[in-house]
């Protein structure tokens, strides 16, 4: 008798062809903000429509990302904001989200499901409002972390990279150079609210947070919004818009259940089916745009991804330059351990960064001549992992 083959093997991904991604829109961050996430969200939204030319009715898709809009989820923001969407999304998955609500956005777009679908991450941040979020992030934190006196990313991450650097040599100066890189590239950023040059020897020398991790490993968390559009690449050609092509995507969740100790994300079981759907290399790629809550997950995307093996991350950081100008572009509006973390927005800003990339209308340095962008996303840590991975690769406006 024939053997049935399974599904994974019969299965084929589809592309994104007739999609285009655009209208990117940054709302400022500020350090603290007394406005809820309904406001944060609501502004963007509101730019987003003014800046693709549309009127509120013509949004039929939603999709929302955000840690502190609660107890209101998407389905209450349609009230707050007099739309009817007939499609509609809630993707509460930290820094993946941007990508995974493109992933969603486009196949409804693609479906028939929605015409013009608004993408919104964000979030506030009160006085209190980074304490309350990781007192309630994940019952695995309250009951299997908390009551042993560790807490929050900076310690899980701690132990991630200090791992991390056991198993293949990492070095706290080779985070330190992509931490200075994203610095430099930052100071061109006009919402960043890093403002000071930042030296390799300030970075060795700061303050410790909990070993290896030190102040300049770590996010500021802040209030603020991203947003992009999704929609058919002829309606976006109507509203003179420039679309940004989406060659490839990936996510994948709770991957690699059997190591002890994170040393590698979800994209290294689906990194080979990224690159043949978006039918270009890694070599292709003029920039790239890491989720980055600390340097060394930036590092592990670099392996990832396929930049470098795993484990040679440590020596692709010390051969190339980071910055704009550099031969690896990486995270070219200075990233979140500059710009800051504005919640779920984090998982949107490379991505919205990135459409401006491609599009030549970045807010800051703009890398010359780029066709081909990558977008990483990271999310949902619990205590020696983060569950979520998610990677697009875009491409210019043809």
């Amino acid at each position: 008798m024939m053997e049935k083959s399974s599904a994974r093997a019969a299965s084929t991904r589809q592309g994104y062809g007739g999609v285009v991604v655009c209208a990117p829109v940054s709302i400022p961050y500020r350090r603290y903000s007394t406005n809820s996430a309904h406001w944060w969200i609501g502004r963007a939204l509101r730019e987003l429509i003014a800046s693709a030319g549309l009127r509120l009715k013509d949004i039929d898709g939603l999709s929302v990302s955000s840690f502190t809009v609660g107890p209101d989820t998407a389905i209450g923001l349609t009230q707050h904001f007099g739309v009817s969407p007939r499609w509609l999304d809630h993707v509460p998955f930290g820094g993946a989200s941007g990508v995974m609500a493109l992933r969603r956005a486009a196949r409804a777009v693609q479906a028939g499901d929605a015409d013009f679908v608004a993408c919104v991450g964000g979030d506030t941040n009160h006085v209190d409002t980074f304490r309350k979020t990781l007192s309630n992030f994940s019952r695995f934190a309250q009951d299997a972390v908390y009551p042993y006196g560790a807490g929050g990313a900076n310690a899980s991450f701690a132990l991630i990279a200090k791992n991390y650097m056991n198993s293949y040599g990492a070095r706290r100066e080779d985070f330190g150079k992509l931490c200075v890189a994203q610095r430099a590239n930052a100071l061109a950023y006009p919402h960043a609210l890093m403002k000071k040059p930042l030296s390799l020897d300030e970075y060795m020398t700061a303050r410790p947070i909990a070993d290896p991790i030190h102040l300049y490993d770590c996010v500021m968390p802040c209030a603020g919004a991203e947003a992009f559009l999704v929609c058919r690449e002829d309606a976006a050609r109507s509203l003179n818009l420039a679309g940004v092509r989406v060659l490839a995507t990936i996510e994948r969740h709770n991957a690699f259940q059997g190591d002890d100790m994170q040393v590698r994300g979800g994209w290294a079981k689906d990194v080979d089916d990224l690159w043949a759907m978006a039918s270009v290399t890694p070599a292709d790629v003029d920039f790239v745009e890491t989720y980055d809550d600390y340097p060394v997950i930036s590092m592990m995307q670099f392996e990832d991804l396929g930049f470098c093996r795993k484990g040679e991350g440590p020596d692709f950081v010390r051969a190339h330059s980071f910055t704009n100008d550099g031969d690896f572009p990486h995270n070219t509006s200075g990233g979140q351990l500059s710009v800051g973390q504005a919640g779920a927005a984090g998982g949107y800003l490379g991505l919205v960064e990135a459409l401006r990339q491609l599009t030549g209308k970045a807010l800051g340095t703009q890398v010359p001549d780029v066709g081909i962008g990558l977008v990483s996303g990271f999310g949902m840590i619990n205590y020696d992992r983060g569950l979520a991975s998610a990677a697009a690769v875009l491409a210019r406006p043809q």
